[in-house]
């Protein structure tokens, strides 16, 4: 296994290799493969960014049967998309619009796709899996499905920083059986494994491909288990999956 971060350093975003709480700087794309660049860190001395700029974040809804409440199981995955300016970085705050009524958290399993893939079969699609990360599908539920529904998911699930990320890439990990857990000021309010996903992620892969070419650092948001509750500001949310570590995002007013 290989654990991959992104950090800013004299105002460029760099790649590092990080091993043991140490930050080895890259040079070139990540999915090249990068090269070392000489220079070493202590993470806890960087800033650390969204692990990569994805050219689209696609996401899946309904994709815990503990999620589905009084709702029909999906014939297919539920897909939607996310604005790339949704995009939020480990530690960054998650930030309410004024007029936001009921926004919630949703801790999910992110995978990150490491080859351009059309018409994957589900191995293939598996094949094309760079490496997964942590991810909070924030949500505004009025605007999903209250009264002040909008016909498409723009508002609710794509205002800017409602999509954290992070805090880093781990390739080589096998995803299809770890545990995810949500954090609200400390006390646990989601907690499942990822094999229980009603839809795996090769299946999601695959599906997805057959009507959007997928290319490397496109990532997918695989879904969020159980209950959901409001976020108010002075809340900090903490997403956490064994084998990735923690992402962590305080939640302010706009």
């Amino acid at each position: 296994m290989l654990t991959y971060a992104r950090f800013a350093l004299d105002g460029h975003p760099r790649f590092a290799l990080v091993e043991e709480g140490r930050a080895r700087e890259l040079s070139g794309d990540l999915f090249s493969p990068p090269h070392p660049a000489g220079r070493e860190f202590a993470v806890s001395e960087l800033k650390l960014l969204a692990p990569c700029l994805p050219p689209k974040i696609l996401a899946v809804g309904q994709n815990y049967a503990s999620h589905l409440g009084d709702r029909k199981m999906p014939k297919n995955p539920e897909m939607f998309y996310k604005p790339i300016s949704s995009l939020q970085d480990p530690l960054g705050p998650i930030v309410i619009p004024p007029d936001a009524e009921d926004v919630h958290y949703e801790g999910e399993l992110v995978v990150v796709i490491g080859k351009t893939i059309r018409h994957a079969s589900p191995e293939e699609a598996a094949a094309a899996v760079f490496g997964v990360t942590c991810g909070n599908d924030v949500s505004d539920r009025n605007w999903q499905r209250g009264p002040g529904k909008d016909v498409q998911y723009w508002r609710a699930k794509g205002c800017d920083t409602f999509a954290p990320l992070g805090p880093v890439i781990v390739t080589g990990l096998d995803y299809s059986n770890l545990l995810l857990t949500t954090r609200r000021n400390g006390e646990i309010v989601q907690q499942q494994r990822t094999s229980d996903l009603i839809f795996d992620v090769p299946t999601i892969i695959s599906f997805v491909s057959r009507y959007v070419t997928l290319v490397p650092g496109d990532v997918i948001y695989t879904g969020t288990p159980g209950n959901t509750q409001r976020m108010v500001p002075g809340d900090v949310i903490e997403v956490e999956i064994e084998g990735i570590g923690v992402l962590r995002n305080p939640v302010v007013a706009g």
